[in-house]
């Protein structure tokens, strides 16, 4: 499929419609030929030309330079739907609903914690239930269950977990509107009940990191960010709650898709119109797990700030612990964008791809809005991750959106094949960084080798513009599920 591809820059390249009858819209893949070399080899191009034939798509179905093979849309997938013609696709959120990011600054210099290193990470990993199918420290019935799956992250403060201005350092303020607990069913209130507060398996992770360079120094002052800070970020999601969420409404838009007669290339673009009964319910649900990960991530952060306090023998705020911000990956959001010259109301799907808002949108906290939106790019546990900034080509080009982090090259079972853990855990520990892993069989997994260079996949970003680097971070401390 190489060959038919047009290169419109250096690295941005249009799959065209001609390519398959059926396509509604062009193919955007954001890439370096190395980028889109990988990206080839693992079909994901040809997800991108999928997306395309999805009814009422709007402009074209974009990819991020992190792009690789997911379910239905390839990860790293961009695509915009029309409100009153278009559709929306669970394969186009995925089945972790809402895992996201979030940034913790503090005021502390990495090289004066150096020595309590390894007490913060032992203390980290004592704190906050990690690996897969983990079960938390809060246990919440079904009233209250319900009530945080439509209040988001202001649950958890009004509850004691987090501070009240972290609310407005959060996508959506961390909570997207239109949640409905009566769309989800009786499976996701068994998985999410004992859940809120983990961290989970797979890719999810606290670091403790140090930024190591500072690119654009005017917006890293309004950021907070300067060289030799040590930080935390924080990677999780909505564990049961999105996956059940997700595979119960894949088996709904699978039989809306045969009584409506919808056409499309792959049976995992399942979809419904985006007014339909199909398509309302599983917003609503949708919904109620993506507030679901914001208050997951906020209790996280809690238990965070409250590891760093025994610690230190100091208060989190005291420490400068506040929150940079909290942004999504897995995502489908009703935003108004410009479209052939005209202001629209469209459904955004965003799956492995940040939300990168310019200058000026009132949607972003207001102390960013002179600058743009933080958007946090993790990397691999042994290289680098990156604070990028929202841009206005962003808001032109890409309905605001960019990469997420490096993708994966490997997958977990080609990972666990030729990596051992044990081997990965010493190689990097002799590098200075101190990792413990709730399930240390699954650490070869997240190998540094199973993902791509994260700083080129940035770089393909910085270099279109679709956002710009600000800082770069180098992991110290990391703990995995």
């Amino acid at each position: 499929m190489f060959d038919v591809l047009e290169r419109i820059s250096k690295y941005t390249w249009r799959v065209p419609t001609s390519y398959r009858a059926g396509m509604r819209v062009p193919g955007i893949i954001y890439a370096s030929e190395g980028l889109l070399l990988k990206a080839r080899e693992d079909r994901a191009v040809e997800q991108v030309a999928n997306v395309s034939f999805l009814p009422g798509v709007v402009s074209a179905s974009y990819a991020m330079p992190d792009i690789h093979w997911g379910y239905g849309f390839p990860i790293g997938g961009v695509v915009a739907t029309d409100i009153e013609k278009g559709v929306i696709s669970p394969g186009g959120v995925g089945f972790d609903i809402n895992c996201g990011v979030r940034l913790l600054k503090t005021d502390l210099l990495a090289k004066e914690v150096e020595s309590k290193l390894e007490k913060i990470v032992y203390e980290l990993a004592r704190n906050i239930p990690k690996g897969v199918g983990s079960r938390g420290r809060i246990k919440i019935n079904r009233k209250e269950m319900e009530r945080l799956m439509v209040d988001g992250a202001a649950w958890a403060v009004k509850n004691g977990y987090g501070w009240p201005e972290d609310i407005e350092h959060i996508e959506e303020k961390g909570r997207l509107e239109g949640a409905d607990p009566s769309k989800v069913s009786e499976r996701v209130y068994e998985r999410g009940q004992d859940q809120p507060g983990t961290l989970g398996g797979g890719n999810h992770f606290v670091e403790i990191q140090e930024v190591v360079e500072v690119f654009d120094e005017k917006v890293a002052g309004v950021f907070g960010l300067f060289s030799g800070q040590l930080v935390i970020m924080i990677h999780s999601g909505s564990r049961g709650v999105g996956h059940q969420t997700c595979s119960d409404y894949i088996k709904v838009m699978d039989r809306a898709v045969r009584s409506l007669g919808i056409s499309i290339p792959d049976r995992q673009l399942g979809c419904a119109p985006i007014k339909s009964k199909e398509g309302r319910d599983y917003y609503s649900a949708m919904a109620c797990a993506v507030n679901y990960a914001f208050v997951n991530r906020e209790i996280l952060a809690h238990w965070v700030r409250e590891s760093f306090e025994r610690v230190f023998n100091k208060s989190a705020k005291s420490m400068g612990m506040n929150l940079l911000y909290d942004v999504c990956h897995n995502i489908a959001k009703i935003e108004e964008h410009i479209v052939d010259g005209k202001a629209r109301n469209v459904c955004v799907h965003r799956k492995g791809a940040t939300r990168a808002f310019g200058p000026g949108n009132t949607l972003i906290p207001p102390p960013y809005r002179t600058t743009g939106q933080p958007v946090l790019v993790p990397g691999d546990m042994g290289s680098a991750s990156y604070v990028l900034v929202g841009t206005a080509r962003a808001m032109s080009e890409t309905f605001g959106s960019t990469c997420h982090g490096a993708g994966r090259v490997m997958s977990r079972s080609q990972a666990k094949k030729r990596i051992r853990s044990h081997e990965l855990k010493s190689d990097l520990e002799s590098r200075g960084i101190k990792v413990i892993a709730g399930n240390m069989a699954l650490l070869a997994e997240e190998a540094p080798a199973a993902y791509k260079d994260v700083s080129q996949v940035v770089e393909v970003c910085h270099e279109t513009g679709i956002s710009t680097k600000v800082a770069k971070t180098r992991p110290l401390g990391v703990l995995k599920g």
